[in-house]
């Protein structure tokens, strides 16, 4: 018989949610992105000027797909992470801290050269919606990584009855 279910503290299940928002965001821009046609198309006939239209045509068809595959493996493996981290896995945590500060570091990166006109000087086109999307994904992120790191004690207890449970 398993022992009493002790609930999930507020703040890690409010981080779970806000890393499951994040990923939701991110992949709901890059489907936008995706379903672009006329911007793909153009950019694969810039690349490939000598390619006929049909050849262009079954590249973005597959580049779209391909796409939309590994966008719901992120959202399912977020997903995934989040829901594990909020059972308590230290590991999971660490998982998620490292993907999210990679992710709010670039979403800096990014708006600090939007601020600063150097995205512009390079000639990259930063839309206001791919900078309101690095925002919200960057601000989720960052909150998120907070509030798993304020309830550490809910990490601490689950390797305890870890170890607990392995030496019976």
């Amino acid at each position: 018989m398993a022992g009493p279910v002790t609930p999930t503290p507020k703040l890690i299940d409010v981080a779970r949610w806000l890393w499951i928002a994040s990923a939701c965001v991110g992949m709901l821009r890059f489907v936008v992105q995706l379903f672009d046609r006329e911007t793909l198309v153009a950019e694969a006939r810039r690349q490939n000027p000598a390619m006929n239209q049909d050849q262009i045509d079954a590249g973005v068809n597959g580049g779209v797909l391909f796409g939309l595959l590994i966008a719901v493996a992120v959202l399912l493996a977020y997903t995934r992470l989040a829901n594990t981290m909020a059972r308590g896995r230290n590991w999971a945590r660490i998982v998620l801290t490292v993907l999210g500060g990679a992710s709010v570091a670039f979403g800096l990166f990014r708006l600090g050269a939007w601020a600063s006109g150097v995205a512009a000087e390079l000639g990259v086109e930063m839309r206001a919606v791919d900078l309101a999307v690095t925002l919200v994904t960057t601000v989720l992120d960052a909150t998120a990584i907070v509030l798993m790191y304020r309830v550490s004690a809910h990490f601490r207890k689950r390797v305890t009855v870890d170890s607990t449970f392995l030496r019976t």
